[in-house]
């Protein structure tokens, strides 16, 4: 039976009792599920094709819970578009409890859209089956990628019709995660005072995400700098595909370092540092150019709640430890985007002017607009001595003769072999990406039509992102140039 499916070990539940409220999921009239996924259930440790099952479609709309479970909402706070909110907390989203995977590996079990909690701030706790298959796809996709994210384990539709900016089907997904600790979490503790229950906090975060920290002579400075340093690697990984999050929230930045929530989010297209994709970032706070200061400024709101647990003589020498933790996220981060950026054009060694390198194209794909994704593909290709496909993708051609000049002469100052070069560059520049127009495709026909089709061609062709493979040309293509202005929405 699937309700035993599970084998939970319920730490959040046992020892964090203050920092929930126990709840159930809303009764579905007619679960089903409709994409299940069986590798990351078997790396999990699960039986697919006992959860897989009407029981199963129970247990992942929120209308059963299963053995061992013990559903709860977990409260946090947050800066919203920066403006603070005191208490969020999931509005329509249960922890079902925590599983330990063969590898000791210790994950969250979550519903998403399975109905009111006590902080669902007058909403109906619902969610529709086009954001559900939008964070599944982004999910996988990402995970392909080799980018930490939270995953989905599955997607079912719970045979309601939910209103949103259309009448949809009904969905909950089921999301699995590290945890679902948050800057915002501890947020919530610190604008009410309680340092203890911020110790507390940071004493579980640390237990369950950095052990190795429990016997440190200056655990919270420690655990302040791991979690930057997680955002900071994170974050540039975000940079070197074309990822814009759309929605960097305190509540939306994990103590993990995993990506989480996948509302308005996408992949750029043409390069262009101001882009936005989300339909309620009209300033541009979330910009693609902007998601690393972003970043540090969400981490500095973050090192704010616990100056209070750091090692330190008084609260000044506290704030002034905190500040300089902060403060290295920049360095942190250029390190960890260089690398990258090295990587994706075929160098191995450091060099001093490699960030200005990267600048300058940078400022080539912008003036035209270049499609990210494509340029550095056939990069790859110029490694291997055909400069055409990079060439045709400019419509004026100096600026990047010139500079695929300093780049030749950047990749003579190694020894890799051209054909090595070729072959690393595209082990890690992707081919297959969610292009927008085909999630869109996707998910227009999954809930008008209820066709899964497109959406599980989709996930096949993602799930294998670096490997060109026949009769695929349209997954790698552009959109359409009758497609868009695109924006997304967070479906909520």
């Amino acid at each position: 039976m699937a309700n035993s499916a599970f084998t939970f070990d319920n730490t959040f539940a046992r020892d964090m009792e203050d920092f929930y409220v126990a709840w159930k999921g809303e009764n579905a009239p007619a679960p089903e599920i409709k994409f299940f996924n069986d590798d990351l259930a078997s790396s999990l440790g699960l039986d697919s094709k006992e959860l897989n099952t009407p029981d199963g479609a129970r247990i992942f709309t929120g209308s059963g819970v299963p053995q061992g479970a013990n559903p709860l909402a977990q409260v946090y706070a947050g800066h919203q578009f920066g403006g603070f909110s005191q208490q969020l907390g999931d509005g329509r989203a249960l922890l079902l409890g925590e599983i330990v995977d063969p590898n000791g590996e210790r994950y969250d079990i979550q519903l998403k859209g399975s109905g009111k909690t006590p902080f669902s701030r007058g909403g109906d706790g619902k969610a529709v089956l086009g954001p559900v298959l939008r964070e599944y796809i982004m999910g996988e996709a990402m995970h392909a990628l080799g980018i930490p994210t939270t995953r989905a384990l599955a997607a079912a539709t719970t045979g309601e019709k939910v209103y949103r900016d259309a009448i949809q089907p009904g969905a909950v997904l089921t999301r699995v995660a590290a945890s679902h600790i948050r800057v915002g979490t501890f947020q919530f503790f610190a604008a009410r005072g309680e340092v203890e229950r911020i110790r507390q906090l940071a004493d579980y975060s640390i237990q369950r995400h950095y052990p190795h920290l429990i016997d440190s002579r200056t655990p919270y400075l420690d655990f302040l700098k791991l979690v930057i340093e997680a955002q900071a690697a994170l974050v540039a990984s975000w940079m070197s595909i074309g990822f814009i999050h759309g929605v960097m929230n305190t509540d939306n930045v994990t103590i993990s370092g995993e990506t989480i929530d996948y509302g308005p989010c996408a992949f750029m297209d043409g390069f262009d540092m101001n882009t936005v994709y989300s339909s309620i970032d009209r300033g541009g706070r979330y910009a693609y150019g902007n998601q690393p200061t972003i970043a540090q400024w969400n981490l500095a709101r973050f090192a704010e709640t616990l100056i209070p647990l750091l090692e330190a003589p008084d609260q000044d020498a506290a704030v002034e430890m905190a500040t300089e933790a902060v403060t290295d996220f920049s360095a942190i981060y250029a390190n960890h985007w260089l690398d990258r950026m090295r990587a994706k054009m075929g160098l191995k060694l450091a060099q001093e002017n490699d960030g200005a390198l990267v600048k300058d194209l940078f400022q080539a794909m912008q003036n035209e607009g270049v499609d990210f994704t494509l340029f550095f593909r056939a990069l790859a290709e110029a490694a291997n001595g055909n400069e055409n496909a990079v060439l045709s993708l400019f419509n004026k051609r100096d600026e990047i003769s010139a500079w695929l000049e300093s780049w030749k002469a950047r990749c003579n100052a190694e020894s890799t072999a051209p054909n090595q070069r070729h072959k690393a560059m595209n082990a890690v520049n992707p081919l297959y990406i969610p292009r927008n127009h085909k999630v869109e495709e996707a998910l227009t026909a999954a809930w008008q039509d209820d066709d899964m089709e497109p959406a599980k061609k989709l996930l096949d062709v993602l799930s294998n992102p670096f490997e060109e493979r026949d009769r695929l040309e349209e997954y790698a293509n552009p959109a359409p140039a009758d497609f868009g202005p695109y924006k997304t929405f967070c479906g909520t």
